[in-house]
């Protein structure tokens, strides 16, 4: 019951896929997307960070910015450095990371099954980051970064995507960041089974790329608006994603540090804690389970269990073990109000690993951190089917897509 539609994808020319892929927009500050295209003419960061071929002082939001990106395209497919495909195909995309394996299917999906609910969302979003996507897409007449859906598996694309991949792929290569990352076509009747089958999936759900999505709908209901021969088939109707099935997927903590005990000492700190969680000293780095916490405080990692009764466990998202912390241990004790705005907490991405808060906390930077365990997929799910939003920082997502692999041209 939702449209995934196959489209003419813009590709980096045989060869180039390792030279143009780059990191998404947003996991990059313009320093280091300067340092990482340095002497490379043909990163994509040219296109999704386009600030780093104008001066240093430039605003990154001035409008020069993204006309520079619409400018690095232009030339990019003059040069030859990118081709569009000349039918509309689908694509899968695998990533290996470690010992993680993910194939997801690169497509378009409808602004309309956005706007309607049928694509679920778990994040807010801001105004402001909506609208730099909004001026980029229409600046370059293309969506450059696509979305990370998800959705329950679907036994027949699962079939056609072993099949798919046990073939020769188009680019196969390993990034600096030692994740190798792998593309196939999907053939025409391969292709029409996978839209079929769609028509059969109730939902798709946003896992990351929430801004992306809402500005290419936003982007989509401004162009049906200002086109007298609107048919609902224009390529502006559908945005860039790629579509990973549920048993693909992995959550990673995402962890937090705080600077200071709220004027408590150590141990009227650890008595406050008591009051809503069992406290077992001696403990692991990494919590072993859903609801429960380690913390690193005083150079000593404490596990946490909540006592029952300190939460909602039938609420969707009061139960997320962010809530939990958040609701029992840093609003109380710490007075972190709003986590949002707070500039006493860090929020650490699980990619990073538990050394990195003993590596806060030691530094006398930070006085106590906490590891999480990951959201799972079910508690995403049931967040976004309750129409609610997850906590702030509740989830982290790796490896991230590499922008420039396939382009949705509009």
């Amino acid at each position: 019951m939702v449209c995934v539609r196959p489209f003419m994808g813009l590709r980096p020319s045989p060869g180039l896929a390792e030279k143009v892929a780059a990191p998404p927009y947003d996991v990059l500050d313009s320093n280091e997307a300067r340092e990482m295209a340095s002497g490379n003419p043909h990163s994509f960061l040219h296109i999704n960070k386009p600030e780093i071929d104008l001066p240093e002082s430039m605003d990154p939001y001035n409008d020069a910015v993204y006309a520079k990106g619409a400018e690095n395209l232009a030339r990019f497919i003059s040069e030859g450095t990118m081709k569009q495909d000349a039918v509309p195909q689908f694509y899968f995309y695998r990533q290996i990371m470690n010992n993680h394996a993910q194939v997801g299917l690169v497509a378009t999906v409808s602004a309309d099954d956005y706007e309607a609910g049928k694509i679920k969302k778990h994040e807010f979003t801001r105004p402001d980051k909506e609208n730099d996507r909004i001026r980029h897409i229409m600046a370059l007449n293309a969506q450059v970064g696509p979305v990370f859906l998800t959705y329950p598996d679907e036994d027949e694309i699962n079939c056609i995507q072993a099949k798919v991949c046990a073939g020769k792929p188009e680019c196969d290569f390993v990034s600096a960041d030692n994740v190798r990352h792998t593309l196939w076509l999907v053939d025409k009747d391969n292709g029409h089974t996978i839209s079929k089958t769609f028509e059969k999936v109730p939902y798709l759900y946003v896992a990351d790329g929430h801004h992306r999505s809402a500005a290419g709908t936003i982007v989509a209901r401004q162009r049906r608006d200002h086109n007298p021969g609107h048919t609902g088939n224009e390529e502006y109707n559908f945005f860039l994603a790629v579509i990973f099935p549920k048993s693909h997927m992995k959550i990673m903590a995402y962890n937090r540090a705080v600077m200071d005990l709220n004027g408590l000492g150590e141990n009227e700190f650890l008595q406050l804690v008591g009051d809503n969680f069992i406290v077992k000293s001696d403990a692991g780095p990494s919590p072993g389970s859903v609801h429960t916490f380690s913390m690193y405080l005083g150079g000593k990692w404490y596990c946490l269990e909540p006592k029952q009764g300190s939460y909602p466990v039938d609420d969707p998202v009061k139960s997320i073990d962010a809530s939990i912390l958040q609701q029992n241990l840093l609003h109380p004790i710490l007075g972190i109000d709003n986590p949002r705005t707070d500039n006493r907490i860090k929020f650490i991405g699980g990619i990073r690993g538990t050394g990195e808060l003993e590596k806060l906390v030691n530094s006398g930077k930070f006085k106590v951190a906490f590891s999480l365990y990951p959201v799972t997929l079910d508690q995403l799910f049931a967040v976004a089917d309750s129409g609610n939003v997850m906590p702030p920082k509740s989830t982290w997502f790796e490896p991230k897509l590499r922008s420039g692999l396939v382009v949705h041209m509009l």
